[in-house]
């Protein structure tokens, strides 16, 4: 079955995350000679090609081999030296990433310093790609969205919790929209736990009604009716896949799988058993309802909600 989880960052606005590459890549192409010892002023995530070094970061040590990713924060230093008689390569890009132009992402965040990537083998073409066209002394276009990809890819694989929203200040005019988009993210992530939205809503240091309808006013919908439509988001991809409708509405927590599809065609606008037959119709071709580019416009968030 594919790959369905909520991603990380899926409660975050598309234009609340502000990425800047603040200079051109960096190609790496290190001899068994090579060592640096140094403290960049925004983040730099390296990513490894060919041969082995090591790092000592902040009282850490890691070894970079083949696939490997390694996140250095803003203002920490790191030493660094080849370990191989092969040629340590690869793209090391330093960056910044902040919510709403004011707060570091990574400051809102607990991730794991380094990971093997484990989409390797589709992440390793795109990394040397990133390298081979990146150009010397700019930045472009189509580098920042490469490295987009890059970077979700590291966050996805080294991320541990969203740091609690206790620690957050809740003076910072931001605080509040940051407060819902780490709520929906953890919504996302797990629409299936019937006690999903009270434990995150255990979590906010705001008043309990206020946060609700401030996550309504930012979301569109209510947090229960948001951990509903991602449990119908989880169905649609299990129905797609070629589960049945019986088995889907079990794996989303509907024992009763008439009133699992009553809700699916409340939140989507079509019955399971229909949505199966469009699919179908689509994956042979067909246009499911008559759209000219042949895609099923799911799902369907409707007012009423």
């Amino acid at each position: 079955m594919d790959k369905i989880e909520g991603g990380v960052l899926d409660g975050i606005a598309v234009n609340a995350l502000n990425l800047t590459l603040t200079r051109s890549a960096i190609k790496m192409l290190h001899t068994q000679t090579w060592k640096t010892d140094k403290i960049n002023q925004v983040h730099d995530l390296a990513i490894c090609l060919t041969g082995r070094a090591e790092y000592k970061v902040a009282d850490e040590t890691f070894i970079m081999q083949p696939g490997r990713a390694l996140l250095i924060p803003a203002g920490t230093r790191f030493v660094g030296k080849s370990l191989s008689e092969e040629l340590y390569t690869g793209v090391a890009q330093h960056f910044t990433a902040e919510v709403f132009g004011r707060m570091d992402l990574f400051d809102q965040m607990e991730c794991r310093m380094w990971v093997d990537l484990p989409r390797w083998a589709m992440i390793a073409p795109l990394v040397r790609h990133y390298r081979e066209s990146s150009p010397l002394s700019s930045t472009t276009f189509t580098q920042h969205h490469l490295f987009m990809v890059l970077l979700i890819e590291f966050i996805e694989a080294a991320f541990i919790r969203w740091h609690p929203q206790q620690d957050v200040s809740v003076n910072n005019p931001d605080s509040l929209s940051l407060a819902v988009m780490v709520a929906a993210s953890q919504i996302a992530s797990d629409p299936i736990s019937d006690d999903t939205v009270e434990r995150v809503l255990d979590g906010v240091p705001y008043n309990e009604d206020y946060f609700r309808r401030e996550f309504r006013k930012q979301v569109g919908l209510t947090p229960q009716k948001y951990h509903e439509f991602k449990r119908m988001e989880r169905a649609m991809a299990l129905l797609a896949s070629g589960q049945s409708v019986k088995q889907a509405s079990a794996f989303v927590g509907y024992g009763d799988s008439y009133y699992f599809s009553r809700m699916f065609k409340r939140y989507i606008g079509v019955s399971p058993a229909g949505y199966k037959m469009l699919q179908k119709r689509h994956q042979e071709g067909g246009f499911p309802r008559g759209e000219e580019d042949g895609m099923t416009p799911f799902p369907l968030l409707r007012p009423k909600l």
